[in-house]
């Protein structure tokens, strides 16, 4: 086995993974720590020098698997999330590009491909993207519908809130999200328009409860999936071995009986 095998091997296996998010998430808070000018002020030269660390052993695991994997290290949808966001990092952030420091804090994001757990949530919500792409066009659909209804039933009396399809959209979102919808919108609508109730009691059941409802359904669909071909994955994986065990096995009864067929003759 070779020095870039090992190493590739070192990068991908358990303990350094777990040494890998122990970083990230101190990073994370020495980051943070970096937002207050106090802490600047006492402890700058060693937050650097932790935040250089931390980007210099990233660099050294990326590239190890790099060098191990070649090309197929590009097949792996997280390897090459690893490789972008590690790349970001070595942007120079000096003089006109000391703006880019903030993109520091994107390391933080290498957590969601290093915990297992964090990887299948990201992995259901991109399987579950048409169906909520669809149900995301169903709100629209919805929101522009209703936007031009109440622009023109209401955008005369109440200007700010509903006078044009811009602004209604705005209004009805807040109302979706129940946020001061009642006091704050639809009763001083009523008080001139005695039954806008007949719209928007249906509008917020429709959208705050049935339709966001479906969001969640098909998220947990999408896991539920995920999880089974995990389950299944690992199914295939043990009949593989206990088949590759079974040939083993005849083979040494074969090896067995020539050594005992050569011993009898002997």
């Amino acid at each position: 086995m070779s020095i870039i095998e090992r190493m590739g091997r070192a990068a991908e296996g358990k303990p350094v993974q777990r040494f890998i998010s122990l970083l990230i998430v101190l990073n994370a808070i020495t980051l943070g720590i970096q937002t207050e000018a106090d802490w600047v002020a006492r402890y700058g030269t060693a937050l650097e020098l932790f935040d250089h660390f931390v980007l210099w052993i990233f660099v050294i695991e990326v590239s190890a698997k790099l060098l191990w994997r070649r090309l197929e290290f590009f097949k792996n949808g997280w390897n090459v999330f690893d490789f972008i966001i590690v790349g970001i990092a070595l942007i120079p952030t000096s003089g006109q590009l000391s703006v880019l420091r903030a993109l520091r804090i994107l390391r933080t994001l290498r957590l969601m491909s290093v915990v297992p757990q964090m990887r299948r949530v990201i992995g259901a919500l991109f399987t579950a993207i048409p169906g909520i792409m669809s149900v995301g066009a169903i709100i629209m659909l919805l929101f522009y519908v209703s936007a031009v209804l109440t622009t023109n039933y209401f955008g005369a009396a109440f200007p700010q809130w509903f006078g044009s399809i811009g602004e209604s959209m705005y209004t009805l979102f807040q109302i979706m999200t129940l946020e001061s919808w009642s006091m704050g919108i639809v009763r001083p609508v009523m008080e001139t328009y005695p039954y806008a109730w007949v719209f928007f009691v249906p509008f917020i059941l429709v959208t705050s409860f049935a339709i966001l409802n479906l969001f969640i359904g098909i998220i947990v669909d999408a896991m539920h999936v995920q999880s089974a071909a995990e389950e299944e994955a690992i199914h295939q994986e043990g009949d593989r071995i206990e088949g590759d065990i079974e040939v083993l096995r005849a083979e040494l009864r074969e090896i067995k009986a020539l050594i005992e067929a050569q011993a009898e003759k002997g």
